[in-house]
């Protein structure tokens, strides 16, 4: 569906109690009271948990998923209130320059996860990380040179999930320490793609949709200079197909930023994506694999539709394309064209690059496997609608 045909997300800009156990204001105590804090900041994030909390009450939700969906809001409440918190002890973390960031964007499976951890090799990059995105905030309690011990932990439960779900492993390694999609920062701003499935299901898609982004992207470039502040680095490198819907909002915010788009066969990465979030949405949400593929075609058609028109109200000289085929056949020779067109030092970073594709190869972590008929498309559907994207970049 186009933008213009989602239903409108009611209640969600209102106070609401929301279904059972999740009452807005008791949401925010709970969280106060887990912290000892009082401090959300701007107000600006209400919205989004209202349209969250609304999600919970128009689908229909496992006991499971209810339970992780409440605690999950309490989390990322819990931790707004501990970053707004170091802000208020060094006001002067929001004075630091985010200096020519790189962002990596595309349809989800179209090489970004690839092209970003090798991109990350290189010393002088600085991605974001699992560990720190769940745990953007400063742990006070450690003694100078201490490992944080949430790391540890993020480490142990990484471990344990791959274990116990190797299929998702396939479709996406991830450990505490792997750099990691940047909507993990947007969603204490409870905003953007969360954990992907809440984007595809009423209010929240709507509200998402149709909402100003800027605010979003402020908020995120905070979070930015805080973890800047904790662990500096040279030059920041992040990810994620979102940043589709907000292309104009992340320019605005970052004006020197430089944009790597990624380009597939939109009908492998439906496909792919599909499979990838039905196995977090199963166990939350009653719903057939054949009714999900719909809403996920809808939501990155629309993403890609929404980043198209962004760019071309944008300075090209900000953008390079990378294909999936030539990234695949010379993920070296595409990083150098990066490096080249944005004036980076391509044979600095170049040892560090190769060490990491030697020791990376495509499928270290086992194959994937997915088709669109499992999730009630074919690629026929697909391709139609995202026939001006296939024709304008020759997919």
């Amino acid at each position: 569906m186009s933008e213009s045909q989602r239903p409108r997300a009611e209640g969600a800009g209102s106070t609401s109690s929301g279904p059972e156990g999740f009452d807005e204001q008791a949401l925010l105590d709970e969280a106060r009271r887990a912290t000892g804090l009082s401090d959300f900041g701007s107000d600006d994030f209400r919205e989004g948990l209202r349209a969250l909390i609304a999600l919970a009450a128009r689908n229909p939700m496992t006991e499971k998923g209810r339970a992780q969906h409440r605690g999950r809001l309490v989390m990322l409440l819990s931790t707004r209130l501990k970053i707004e918190e170091a802000f208020r002890r060094h006001p002067e973390i929001r004075e630091r320059e985010i200096v020519r960031p790189m962002f990596l964007t595309g349809l989800p499976r179209s090489g970004t996860s690839a092209l970003f951890n090798l991109l990350a090799s290189d010393p002088a990059a600085r991605p974001l990380l699992l560990w720190e995105g769940i745990f953007p905030d400063p742990n006070w309690d450690l003694a100078p040179g201490e490992e944080d011990p949430r790391y540890r932990a993020m480490k142990a439960v990484s471990e344990q999930t791959r274990e116990k779900n190797p299929e998702f492993t396939k479709a996406h390694f991830a450990d505490a320490d792997t750099p990691e999609e940047c909507v993990l920062l947007h969603a204490f701003a409870l905003d953007g793609g969360q954990l992907g499935y809440e984007l595809m299901f009423e209010p929240y898609a709507s509200w998402f949709a149709e909402h100003d982004l800027r605010p979003l992207y402020r908020y995120y470039a905070d979070l930015l200079r805080l973890l800047d502040w904790q662990r500096p680095g040279e030059r920041w490198l992040l990810k994620t197909p979102s940043h589709l819907w907000a292309i104009d909002a992340l320019v605005e915010t970052f004006p020197d930023c430089s944009i790597v788009w990624n380009h597939r066969d939109p009908a492998t990465c439906i496909a792919s994506i599909s499979s990838m979030i039905y196995m977090i949405a199963r166990d939350r949400l009653e719903i057939a694999s054949e009714d999900f593929g719909p809403l996920v075609l809808a939501h990155y058609a629309d993403s890609m539709d929404r980043g198209l028109a962004a760019r071309d109200r944008l300075d090209a000289r900000r953008f390079i394309d990378v294909g999936y085929d030539a990234l695949v056949k010379d993920n070296l020779g595409a990083v150098e064209a990066i490096y080249r067109k944005f004036g980076l030092d391509f044979g600095a970073a170049r040892p560090a690059l190769e060490a990491y594709a030697a020791d990376h190869p495509q499928g270290k972590h086992g194959k994937h496997e997915y088709d669109l008929a499992t999730y009630g498309l074919t690629r026929e559907q697909v391709r139609e609608r995202f026939a001006a994207y296939v024709d304008r970049f020759g997919l």
